[in-house]
């Protein structure tokens, strides 16, 4: 059977979310086309029908992981509480699926998929009067805290499901409660996007 007509046994959809499950079950390291065929019982040449590469595929996995974020309950109350607002939204859709924020990364670092990530954080900081280039420059720092931030929590999550045991007690980092320090971190990025207007 031709790769298009076993590709077309699946929807591009089925072919996404297989691999959305296989990235939580297994992990992005074991998230491999001949894995994905075998989830769909085709052969992996039938992917490309959907996807001409892994590259693309992870790219679509990226803005799929992304568009989860949920709105904010509660209207911000200004621009920096917009911005918060959008990290934290960001960094809880990154959280909800297990090496969600290397996918997202490692699309973003080869200029795939959609700039929605970016783009939402610098309409959030835009709302402060920031012209477009300070704008889009916050947007991209905050943007690699969270993937940072998130890539580290995501780490001792698979380190603590293995049993592996950091010692807390040595660790430069804050390892007692991930959401406050990346809620304080978020915060001085903030704060030091408004300290900069006042020293113009």
């Amino acid at each position: 059977m031709a790769p298009s007509e076993t590709g077309r046994r699946h929807s591009r959809d089925d072919v996404v979310e297989a691999a959305l499950r296989i990235l939580d079950d297994f992990g992005l390291p074991d998230l491999t086309m001949r894995r994905l065929a075998a989830s769909l019982d085709v052969q992996p040449s039938a992917l490309y029908w959907h996807f001409p590469n892994k590259q693309t595929l992870l790219a679509e996995l990226a803005d799929r992981i992304v568009a989860t974020r949920r709105r904010a309950t509660v209207e911000p109350e200004g621009w920096q509480d917009a911005v918060r607002a959008e990290a934290a939204a960001l960094r809880d859709a990154l959280l909800a699926y297990r090496d969600g924020a290397e996918v997202v990364s490692s699309t973003l670092a080869l200029g795939l998929g959609s700039s929605e990530t970016v783009d939402r954080l610098e309409r959030a900081v835009a709302q402060g009067g920031f012209d477009a280039e300070t704008s889009r420059r916050a947007a991209t720092a905050l943007l690699h805290f969270v993937l940072g931030h998130v890539s580290h929590e995501q780490q001792r999550l698979q380190y603590d499901s293995l049993g592996v045991l950091a010692d807390a007690e040595s660790s430069p980092l804050d390892e007692d409660d991930p959401a406050a320090a990346f809620a304080f971190g978020a915060g001085l990025l903030v704060g030091g996007l408004e300290l900069s207007r006042s020293r113009r």
